[in-house]
């Protein structure tokens, strides 16, 4: 209350009518200012929030979930008596004195069962990978087997098979090794840029790794190493990686919205992997695949389609409203983000319209579609039980619904009574298209576990040989009367007629294999000459193997033949695409072989092209055992 002496000089102290109705009206005018003022306040909170919404969203708060594969499982393995047996048996050594060998085997093979889900499991399963190459190359032929069954579940469905074929142990090894590198970019961090990349190359390597499964191996006995699956599974980890590209051009919190060719980029990306995720979806929808694959997979495909394609419109609405028009020569570039609309008769002028107007309707018919595109992934996330577990799936399409929205309102007007336009599809385009790259296999190549029996060049159970010696051979007046040619082992090139090694019973073609009683397989060229010229007068001992011409060996545990003919697949197995019984099963006949499929000039049977795989330096492809 204000007091005021009136001019009078009368009543001091008492209020004034006429002040007291002004005072009023300026608290009432104080009171309005003060709520438009939380008004505005209000809204600058809300635009706050938003924009730190879509900054998150790009940054570091939620990422879109990725799908990992899980790890073909097995039962212990006895390498023992077979090994043991072949030892004795054809390499004529004492079998029990490769029992560290044989242990440092078994150890392996079960520490492979559980690897870590990291580069160090990755080690563990190409070591084991790489020994089962050296096996293969030393112990196995076309008419003979181990006996042992290899017992292994299916990664997709976890039905059990058993196979005597030591290459059904090899693919199954390496489904792993794509497996585990699945599980690894998709625990990458893809909120930053080198964790999109680490993740992105962790699936091309996926990819790599099914590739050369599906190449090599045939008659795979279980669903998930199918021609099949293995193709389908190759296109998901190819858009998987495709999306990562994306992600790591997805703009940071500081690229300014008016940057009208970066947000074109990103439509385009962005189109680029929806078109990615339906070609995978159309994949998965089809037998057999359909039967094998978790239907909460092809709904997650199905619903990224959904989602990467409205974001495409909405980037293309972001560069028509908040970009600035293009220029004359950006026009051509910006036009070929547009696609033509599917109802178009006739081909269209420029699609990108220079007046703001114009640009506002298209703007606001592609926020139109993004709207609809992210309504209608939500639905798809709320049909299928698993993923509405998933929440953050559920949350990073909301956040972006809510963009969308709030942007279609800023540009809705009261008086717009236009009908908006029809915006057009989007040109899908990459400037980094993934390949599919091989697992590095060498990078757990150690020594040959049975080093000892000697070079696989000559020591394997392809070739046979007959041991000779010890003999005695003692210096003539021209020497040892021989040649040596060669490294590991020496090779006897040369006998002279009438000399002390054709005396000794030496022929050509005989290969060292110990000097004075010491092993010398692994011995080079030089090592072997000296020994002998350190001999003396009293001669040398030597032992060596004369190689025989090559016959059919028998089989050990199983003497049929290893390679199926055409007619050895099961009636059931032919018709329904090589469906595994629901229960374990054994064949009497192996049905995966590994083979080079693309040589033969057969097919992989994709459903649809595959990625082509990047080729690998030649020193990673030279494994023991591959034709």
């Amino acid at each position: 209350m204000i007091l005021e002496e009136r001019p009078d000089g009368a009543g001091a102290g008492e209020e004034s009518p006429r002040l007291q109705g002004c005072d009023s009206l300026t608290q009432i005018q104080c009171g309005q200012l003060q709520s438009r003022r939380a008004q505005i306040h209000q809204q600058i909170d809300k635009e706050l929030q938003m924009r730190t919404g879509a900054e998150n969203l790009y940054s570091e708060a939620v990422t879109v979930p990725m799908i990992p594969l899980g790890l073909k499982e097995t039962k212990e393995l006895d390498w023992s008596t077979p090994l043991k047996e072949l030892i004795s048996v054809h390499f004529g050594e004492d079998g029990a004195s490769y029992e560290a060998e044989i242990r440092e085997l078994e150890a392996l093979r079960q520490a492979m069962r559980t690897p870590s889900r990291n580069e160090s499991g990755l080690e563990l399963l190409t070591a084991y990978y790489n020994q089962l190459c050296f096996l293969d190359a030393r112990f196995l032929t076309p008419a003979r087997s181990l006996g042992l069954f290899f017992h292994w579940y299916d990664s997709l469905t976890g039905v059990p098979a058993q196979q005597r074929a030591l290459a059904f142990e090899k693919g199954s090894v390496l489904f792993n090794i794509g497996a585990l590198h699945t599980q690894i970019g998709a625990r990458q961090d893809r909120s930053c840029t080198e964790g999109a990349r680490r993740a992105m190359e962790a699936f091309q390597r996926a990819a790599g790794a099914f590739s050369l499964l599906r190449e090599n191996f045939s008659h795979a006995p279980s669903p998930d190493m199918s021609a099949a699956s293995l193709c389908a599974l190759e296109q998901l980890m190819m858009a998987q990686a495709q999306e990562c590209v994306f992600e790591g051009l997805s703009p940071p919190a500081s690229m300014a919205p008016q940057d009208c060719l970066a947000q074109l980029r990103l439509a385009q990306e962005a189109a680029q992997v929806a078109a990615e995720y339906r070609l995978v979806h159309r994949t998965m929808a089809q037998p057999p695949v359909h039967d094998y694959v978790p239907v909460s997979w092809t709904a997650l495909v199905h619903v990224k389609a959904e989602y990467f394609r409205s974001l495409a419109h909405y980037h293309v609405a972001m560069a028509l409203c908040d970009g600035s028009p293009a220029t004359e020569g950006e026009l051509p570039t910006h036009e070929q983000v547009f696609l033509q609309p599917p109802t178009s008769s006739k081909p269209r002028g420029p699609v990108l319209p220079q007046e703001l107007e114009e640009r506002r309707q298209l703007g606001k018919a592609h926020l139109k579609r993004a709207i609809l595109g992210q309504e209608e992934a939500l639905r798809l996330h709320a049909l299928c039980r698993v993923l509405r577990e998933v929440d953050l799936l559920r949350a990073v399409i909301s956040q972006t619904l809510q963009r969308s929205l709030a942007k279609y309102a800023e540009l809705d007007r009261e008086d717009d009574f236009c009908e908006a336009a029809e915006a057009p599809d989007i040109q899908p385009k990459t400037h980094q298209k993934p390949e599919a790259r091989m697992p590095r296999l060498s990078q757990g190549k150690g020594p040959d576990i049975f080093h000892r029996l000697g070079p696989l060049s000559v020591f394997s159970a392809k070739n046979r040989w007959r041991l000779v010696g010890p003999v005695h051979l003692t210096r003539g007046e021209g020497g040892f009367g021989l040649t040596l040619r060669g490294d590991s082992p020496v090779l006897i090139a040369a006998v002279i007629p009438g000399s002390q090694a054709a005396a000794a019973g030496l022929k050509e073609g005989d290969y060292i294999v110990s000097v004075n009683g010491q092993p010398c397989r692994w011995w080079r060229h030089a090592e072997v000459v000296t020994e002998l010229k350190a001999a003396g007068e009293a001669g040398a001992s030597l032992q060596v193997v004369s190689l025989l011409p090559s016959s059919r060996l028998p089989s050990l545990g199983d003497r049929r033949p290893v390679l199926l003919g055409p007619r050895g697949l099961l009636r059931s197995q032919r018709e329904h695409g090589c469906k595994t019984p629901a229960s374990t099963w054994a064949s009497p006949r192996p049905l995966l072989n590994w083979s080079r499929k693309a040589q033969q000039g057969k097919t992989g049977g994709c459903p649809q092209p595959c990625a082509p795989v990047k080729p690998a330096p030649p020193s990673s492809l030279k494994h023991p055992g591959w034709p």
